[in-house]
């Protein structure tokens, strides 16, 4: 609980400074190699000194057949004439300059001969022609002109967004079709702007569940740790969200519960079942039935049907129980129950 409380504030404070470990990416990536031959890769939240993201994709170029890899750098402020190219410096990133930029990938080649594509190569990618850092005209926010433009190039996007900007970010992406593997908050399941994309199948979950992300020295907050002199924080409720067609979406969810009305009591206000856990949904109930949040990690629309949400009364009208005036939390027995997700049984 303290990891969500953690990530709550930072969210109220627009604190969005937390860098996705190498780790969690190579976890979770090891799902999707399918997907990237040929794809233009677009991680536009990513300072190339600071993203793993951006060096996962680089040191993988080759092996994923990618056609092009461009990040981009936010500096939070206009950038004035050409001259700031000059300030920085690819060769000292000791103290990298925050100058909004994009680097554009091509080419990846095994620069110090150790016959593999590591870090050490990542850094001396601008000494191939092939591969080009530039200025950015604005400041390098994920909604500008020109980084639209950039997304507009995008086959695949890939990143950990602002989280205090998560809506707008997936939005965006929905609006130019994109495919994406993107981090963000599980509460983020409740927005009304997000949950309506899940019933539309539209964005899923994906495999794991990152807890430890890099932060600045700077930072400060409950659950830091120094581990090989890296500041990292822990966070709870994180999750992976995606458009791309993964193995686990057509796994069926193996149910050997059987409904009796005395363990699984009808709402209140709600025209539904309550389930408590995710491996207890009845076999043999066809009706709608109302499990929790964490159903999405295990969610087959193949199996399953996702009808609405009992949180800002997502599409959930035709399931309200006539002349009951609560129709947020779905209750039983007039006792307030956790949020649930409204489904129903395809076979």
């Amino acid at each position: 609980m303290a990891g969500n409380k953690n990530l709550n504030a930072a969210m109220k404070a627009k604190n969005d400074e937390f860098y996705t470990q190498l780790t969690d990416i190579e976890k979770e990536l090891r799902h999707y190699t399918q997907h990237f031959r040929d794809k233009v890769v677009f991680c536009n939240c990513d300072d190339p000194y600071e993203s793993n993201f951006f060096k996962y994709f680089a040191m993988n170029f080759n092996r994923l057949g990618l056609k092009k890899l461009i990040a981009t750098c936010y500096n939070g402020s206009p950038v004035q004439g050409n001259e700031l190219l000059l300030q920085f410096d690819i060769d000292d990133p000791s103290e990298p300059k925050k100058i909004a930029h994009k680097i554009e990938i091509t080419e990846v080649s095994d620069m110090n001969g150790d016959g593999a594509i590591d870090l050490a190569d990542v850094r001396y990618l601008l000494q191939n022609d092939k591969n080009v850092i530039s200025i950015l005209k604005g400041n390098g926010d994920f909604r500008s002109p020109e980084c639209v433009e950039l997304l507009k190039q995008a086959d695949i996007v890939v990143t950990n967004p602002p989280f205090s900007k998560f809506r707008e970010y997936v939005a965006q992406l929905v609006k130019y079709e994109k495919k994406f593997l993107i981090i963000g908050n599980m509460n983020a399941i409740k927005y009304k702007e997000i949950f309506p994309f899940i019933i539309e199948n539209k964005l899923w979950l994906g495999y794991s569940f990152p807890k430890m992300f890099k932060i600045p020295d700077r930072a400060e907050g409950k659950n830091v740790k120094i581990v090989d002199g890296i500041r990292l924080q822990q966070f709870g409720n994180i999750a992976w969200y995606t458009n791309l067609d993964i193995q686990k979406r057509h796994e069926d969810l193996i149910l050997y519960k059987q409904y009796t009305p005395e363990e699984f009591p009808k709402y209140d206000n709600y025209d539904a079942i309550n389930v408590n856990k995710v491996a207890e949904i009845p076999f043999d109930y066809e009706g709608v039935m109302g499990v929790p949040i964490t159903f999405l990690d295990k969610y087959n629309p193949e199996q399953f049907e996702i009808l609405g949400i009992t949180e800002n009364n997502i599409i959930l009208q035709p399931y309200w129980v006539p002349n009951c005036k609560k129709y947020d939390r779905p209750y039983i027995n007039g006792e307030r129950k956790y949020s649930r997700i409204l489904i129903r049984k395809k076979r």
